[in-house]
């Protein structure tokens, strides 16, 4: 069974808001040369690595909610030019809705065990995901969705 991981998603507004910069920064690493590959970098090495590579995701909080996910590829230690060590996550670029749920504030990363992870959007409630984001914002929040 697969481990999860999930982190607020700083400075982005709306999933539209993750995926453009996810698509940003796609571009700038391949202008700099560097394999275009979806990064994010954090400060811990989960301990946990190996369950989260087999088929785990990172679930991102976007104003106070989870909203989607990205499926994690890859975890690779390293050490900055700080000499500082840090990990990068690598991820599916691919931001896949979940049904909504709220969740508070917290810092860093947390595991998020699959039994407890919210189910993708497509098979909780098939076409919810054509609907804008503010309108499934409703929809949970009087319990419709």
């Amino acid at each position: 069974m697969p481990l999860h991981l999930i982190k607020l998603s700083v400075g982005t507004d709306s999933v539209a808001d993750l995926e453009h910069w996810i698509k940003l920064k796609l571009k700038e690493r391949k202008a700099k040369g560097q394999k275009p590959e979806r990064v994010h970098t954090t400060r811990m090495v989960p301990k946990r690595a190996e369950e989260l590579i087999d088929g785990g995701s990172i679930y991102w909080v976007i104003k106070g909610q989870i909203m989607c996910r990205e499926r994690i590829l890859a975890i690779t230690p390293f050490t900055d030019k700080e000499g500082i060590h840090r990990c990068k996550l690598v991820l599916d670029p691919k931001c896949v809705l979940v049904e909504p749920r709220p969740r508070q504030a917290f810092q860093g990363w947390r595991y998020l065990e699959d039994k407890d992870a919210p189910r993708d959007l497509s098979k909780a409630a098939p076409g919810a995901a054509a609907m804008p984001e503010q309108m499934r914002r409703e929809l949970r929040e009087l319990g419709l969705l």
